[in-house]
Formats: structure tokens, sequence, C-alpha cells
């Protein structure tokens, strides 16, 4: 019996691959640490390699409308970075509590978490939307956007933040999947999402066949029939039983007090991502006095220094789930060991494509745009940020380490300290009083990077974080 238990638990590479992928019902307080972490990273790796690849893909078409266009796109999501903060923030609080009810074997109370936590997002996502599309062109305006631009983006915009119910539900279920360990169905979801916008975006943007040449503004309409079909694949999959969590008609109540500890989690969830988004909103706004060819350089570099490290949030997002469903089991020394294999895996990750970027830049940069100074800008953007790769290993899991054990708190003081008190300040000095230009913007990222790592492992060594309670 014993050989067969040792047989099963340490399977060839290739077999655990595909376990991970087709989706597992292992129990991860009880299985190898090391295996738990691979099967709980590899769909959440592949699931944010396709999320990366349509940002990536999505402003490949966008560039051949021009630099307005681009720029548009990359003020839009710098404002969008809002609703991200509420989404992720929301998010948090769900994986947290779905993980820890998971892992005290009460999966009734993880389908109340779950349908608790979508009735709370969805109403903060409409209030936050709605307005927000009523007035897009004042929103663009604000941001520095030049006429030309307002008035050739204002469309794409209008429907970014229409569409903001969706992007809200899309994150929380996923949160739900991911918490339960489900997190091959995750990447299911978004792989059905972006394939579909892939599909259709240009189409709708050029007016390929019977389909309208929207521009811009079809990129927008693109991603919104792909997320969309990802949230009803969701619900779908919620409501059939084939998940951990499933939810049912009984569900459809509201439930005062998990509502309650949702918010209270979620409220520093949402200041933690809000004060981090905000930070890069206000580099927007800094790169934006240097003209719409610099913002179109940063949106470019930013979305292939996206496509970098969304996969590396995945493999963060498996120590998220491992701290959550161990604390639960009341095992929280194998929560600690978990967080530390995962850095190892992110390190050697992170090491190797950070690498590549900063060695040939320009050749990647020149798949995207051809104009001199747009290239140029982003290939420095690109190769500038990279240099804090490795020291983000760090810092980007014992973040989510503290999440995932319900501490929202923590995460949002590191980032604090380390966004608007040294990323701001430093990018601020560093472009308007050096010779760096916009450059200077770029090198305070890797800056605050650096301290938000010392700070979070000097924090997570001391270990409060394993009596938290939610």
């Amino acid at each position: 019996m014993e050989a067969d238990i040792s047989i099963q638990e340490k399977p060839g590479i290739w077999r655990t691959i595909v376990e991970a992928v087709r989706g597992t019902h292992q129990d991860f307080t009880e299985l190898s640490i090391s295996r738990a972490v691979f099967l709980l990273a590899i769909p959440m790796v592949l699931e944010m390699f396709m999320e990366s690849l349509f940002a990536l893909v999505d402003v490949f078409w966008v560039t051949r409308l021009g630099p307005n266009a681009v720029a548009a796109v990359g003020l839009t999501e710098s404002m969008l970075t809002l609703v991200f903060s509420v989404a992720l923030g929301v998010s948090l609080s769900t994986t947290a509590m779905v993980a820890r009810r998971i892992g005290e074997k009460d999966p009734e109370g993880a389908a109340v978490a779950a349908m608790q936590s979508i009735f709370l997002g969805v109403g903060v996502a409409v209030a936050m939307g709605f307005p927000a599309m009523a007035f897009a062109h004042r929103l663009l305006h604000l941001m520095g956007a030049e006429n030309g631009l307002i008035l050739g983006g204002h469309r794409y915009t209008e429907i970014v933040f229409g569409s903001t119910p969706v992007i809200m539900l899309l994150f929380l279920n996923n949160a739900i999947f991911r918490g339960a360990g489900d997190a091959s169905i995750a990447m299911r979801v978004l792989w059905v999402a972006n394939l579909i916008n892939l599909l259709l975006d240009p189409c709708f943007i050029f007016g390929l066949g019977f389909f309208p040449k929207l521009g811009v503004a079809g990129a927008a309409v693109a991603t919104l029939i792909g997320r969309s079909s990802g949230v009803i694949y969701q619900f779908w999959i919620l409501t059939n039983g084939s998940a951990r969590v499933r939810l049912a008609a009984r569900h459809l109540r509201l439930a005062p007090e998990v509502i309650g500890s949702l918010i209270r989690v979620s409220s520093t969830g949402v200041l933690q991502w809000l004060v981090a988004q905000m930070s890069w909103l206000v580099l927007v706004r800094i790169i934006s006095t240097f003209g719409s060819l610099a913002v179109a350089g940063y949106t470019i570099g930013i979305r292939i220094f996206m496509f970098v490290v969304l996969p590396s949030w995945g493999m963060s997002g498996a120590a998220a789930t491992m701290v959550g469903q161990n604390l639960g089991a009341k095992k929280p020394e194998r929560a600690e060991r978990a967080v530390y294999v995962t850095i190892g895996y992110n390190l050697i990750y992170l090491g190797a494509v950070g690498l590549v970027l900063i060695l040939a830049p320009h050749f990647i940069v020149s798949f995207f745009s051809t104009d001199p100074v747009v290239a140029g800008a982003a290939a420095d953007c690109l190769r500038i940020i990279c240099y804090g790769n490795l020291i983000y290993a760090f810092g980007m899991v014992m973040i989510q380490a503290f999440n995932g054990a319900g501490d929202t708190v923590t995460p949002m003081i590191i980032n604090i300290v380390s966004f608007w008190m040294c990323q701001i300040p430093l990018a601020w000095f560093l472009a308007n009083h050096t010779r760096l230009g916009v450059n200077g913007v770029f090198t305070a990222v890797p800056a605050a990077d650096g301290i938000m790592a010392v700070i979070s492992l000097a924090v997570f060594a001391r270990g409060r974080w394993k009596l938290r309670q939610i």
C-alpha cells in the first residue's frame, strides 16, 4: 500500500502537467508541497498567459490605427485600473474566504461566501462603471488627452466602462475557482473569453467581412463579447456541480454577516490595489506631459511587460490558495513552506524572461511599432522595468501570501510605502529634474519593487499572518 501511495504522489512531470491542465481533485492540504504548488501554478500560469496574450494582441491591432488610438487605449486602461483595484480587492477576500472554508471541509460555507461576493462586486461595479461611461470625454481630458485623441477614442472609453459589471464577474468567479483549488477551470474560462476576443478584434476594428468597421472602439466591443462569453461559461460551471463550489437557488439571498466579513477584508484589499494602481495612473499622467508618442511607447512597453509578469502572478496565486487552505486545515507551517517553494519557481521564471527582455527590447518592440520615437520609448520602458524582475519575484509572492491568509492590511501599508512614498516622488523628480526625462519614470518602477520586496520579506518572517481569522 505504501508503495502505491508513493507512486501516486510522484508521477512523471508530463503526467503532472496533464493532470494540472485537466483539473484535479487532490487535497492540497495533504499533498506534497512541491507537487501541490505545481498543480495549482500550472493552470494559473496558463490562465495569466492567455490574459497577457490578449492584452498584447489587442495593442498589436490597435497600433495599426496610429499613435492616438494606442494612447487612447493606454489612458483608458490606466483609468480602468481603479475598477480593477475594486475587482482585485473583492477577489482577494473571495479567494481567501473560499479557500479557508474548503480547508475546513465546509463546501456549503464556501458557496455562501461565493454568492455574497458576487452580490457585493456587481453592486459596486454598477455604481462605478456607469457614471464613468457617461463622463468619458471629461475623464480623458483630465488625463491630459489631446482633442484629437478624445474625438477618436471616447467611444472606446465609453464601451470599456459600460462593461464594468462583466469585468467584475469575470474576476470574482475565477477568484472562487482559485480559492477552491479549481485553478484549471479558471484557466479554461479565460482561454475561452480571450480566444473569442482575439478572433473578433481585427473583425470589429477593420470591418472584415460582414462586421462593422469600428476602429479603436471595435477593440472594446470584441473584448466585451469575449468577457461576457467567459462569464456565461463560469455560471454554467458554478451551477452544474462540476466544480468544488456549487451555487444553487438557496444561495440567492443576502447573508449580512458574510457580506460584512467580505467588506472588512476587501475594503483594505481594495485600498491595497487602489494604492498600487493609482500610482500607475499618476505615472501615466507624468508621462503624458511628454506627449502622445511617449504615452503610446509606454502603452506598448507595459503591455509586453504584462505579458511577462501576468504568468508570474499566476504562480503567486498558487501561494495564496495554499496559504488559505492550509491555514483552514490548521497547518500554518506547511502554508509558510509553500510560499518559499513558490518564490523559488518564480525566481527561475522571471529571471529567465527578464534577461531576454533586457538584452533584446528593440527587437521585440519592432513587432508592434515602426515609429522610431514610439519604439524607442517602448524599448526603454521594457528594458528598465525588467531590471527589477528578480526582486519583484520575491515581493509579489509575499503580497499574495498575505492576501491568501486574509491579511489585506499589511500589503496595503507596504504599497503605500513603496509606491506613494518612493515610486511617485522619485518618478516626478527624475523625469523633471534630471536628464533622464521620461526614462526617469521607468527607473522609479524597479526602485519601488526593491523596497516592496525587502519590507514584505521582513514582515512575512515575523509570522503574524498565520494568526489571521476570517
